[in-house]
């Protein structure tokens, strides 16, 4: 199977039309977006935009044997025009399956939002997820299910699909709905498409996508289906450095959007009486995932040691270091002076260790403290020397490395 992508963006292209904003302006030469329209194998067309036939033509194409047009989503504008010797555009209802004379089985798929998405199968068996903007399927059962609908087999590697193209960045949760019945799997394309402004360009948009397993192509690129080569390592152990309100927390948090099953382990714990404490851990799980399962610990090597576990997300060090010195009372000069010190250090070097050896995906969240300002304190001074030493070491175990300012991640290893 080989598909083409005639376009990448949104409905409304990328820049978006009179559109001032930054991510708009920068959205040049290869950031720059028609909307999404796939061909497969020359034969069938799924979506049909503006200029597509030109945008074939650039892509070394020619649309002439295209015998079938899908649509997967309602169009707001004025009518589409067809360019000549192209069949008339049609959506198959929810459910429906289409035999195609070049040998293409296509099945409409049903979704949770206005539209319809297409499982197309190819005479090689090579088979396609296509999901429209803004699109997840409705009711997808677990991998076990004998009445999958997605046809997903768990003893084929990789599951059910070699290639899915979908709204990875408006719709992460489709991707861990996808992976949850099995029908994604880690030898599975994961392309994503219909991109807007809301997403970062560039390198940035790569890097984040490729946290989540997926990645991005140009305008006119071909794929092949099968073809391995390109598809992304989801990187094991993270760390997220930042200031206060930086937004480390929510860089951590959508690097795992697209997993079914995140443990998210919380080191903050509870302050009896105080709102304002409450309300900022109350701001941190309502912006989760339904899905996510929360403990509250900082015992954090027996959860690293757990081989079989879903991803883990720590936030966050700073709070776990807190934890850590208050049993050793290493505010007291005299506790830090007769042993805690040596305390502590063991229990970073544990942790540390624990990093090491884990097998698990993990994201850990820290504060980047101690960048100008000297604490007046001999306490406070201790805090921000021993976090800047747990950072740099828990980072020295961590294939990526992220330090978000403003908002904005720089990637400092990865």
């Amino acid at each position: 199977m080989e598909l083409t992508l005639l376009g990448t963006g949104a409905v409304a292209g990328l820049p978006r039309p009179g559109c001032p904003c930054a991510a708009c302006a920068l959205a040049t030469g290869g950031d720059a977006r028609a909307a999404t329209a796939v061909l497969v194998d020359g034969t069938l067309l799924i979506d049909l935009t503006p200029g597509v036939a030109l945008a074939a033509a650039r892509a070394g194409h020619s649309l002439h044997g295209v015998g079938q047009v899908l649509l997967s989503h309602p169009q707001d504008g004025p009518p589409l025009e067809v360019p000549d010797g192209l069949p008339a555009p049609i959506r198959v209802p929810d459910g429906q399956e289409l035999s195609l004379l070049s040998g293409h089985r296509v099945r409409a798929v049903a979704l949770d939002s206005p539209g319809t998405g297409y499982d197309v199968t190819a005479p090689d068996g090579r088979r396609l997820l296509y999901l429209p903007p803004g699109g997840a399927p409705a009711g997808l059962p677990a991998a076990d299910d004998p009445h999958r609908p997605f046809g997903a087999d768990p003893a084929r590697a990789g599951g059910g699909y070699d290639v899915v193209l979908l709204d990875v960045v408006g719709r992460p949760d489709a991707l861990a709905r996808l992976r949850a019945a099995g029908t994604v799997g880690a030898t599975t394309d994961v392309v994503a498409v219909h991109l807007d402004h809301h997403a970062p360009t560039g390198a940035e948009l790569r890097r984040r996508l490729a946290a989540q397993g997926a990645r991005v192509e140009a305008d006119g690129t071909t794929l092949t289906a099968g073809d391995l080569h390109n598809v992304p390592d989801i990187p094991r152990r993270t760390l997220v450095l930042g200031g206060a309100r930086s937004g480390k927390s929510a860089e951590a948090e959508r690097r795992l959007a697209a997993f079914p099953e995140v443990l998210y382990v919380a080191t903050a714990g509870r302050r009896d009486g105080d709102d304002e404490w409450d309300a900022r851990i109350r701001l941190h799980r309502d912006r989760r995932p339904a899905g996510w399962q929360t403990v509250e610990t900082c015992d954090l090597a027996p959860l690293l040691a757990d081989a079989d576990g879903p991803p883990l997300l720590v936030d966050c060090l700073a709070l776990w270091l807190t934890d850590a010195m208050d049993a050793v009372d290493a505010w007291s000069d005299e506790a830090w002076h007769n042993g805690g010190r040596r305390e502590l250090e063991r229990r970073v070097r544990e942790l540390v260790e624990a990093v090491r050896a884990t097998d698990r995906t993990l994201v850990a969240v820290s504060n980047e403290v101690g960048s100008g300002v000297v604490p007046a304190t001999a306490a406070g001074r201790r805090f921000r020397d021993e976090l800047g030493r747990l950072n740099a070491a828990f980072a020295a175990e961590c294939e990526e490395v992220l330090l978000v300012v403003a908002g904005l991640p720089v990637p400092l290893r990865g």
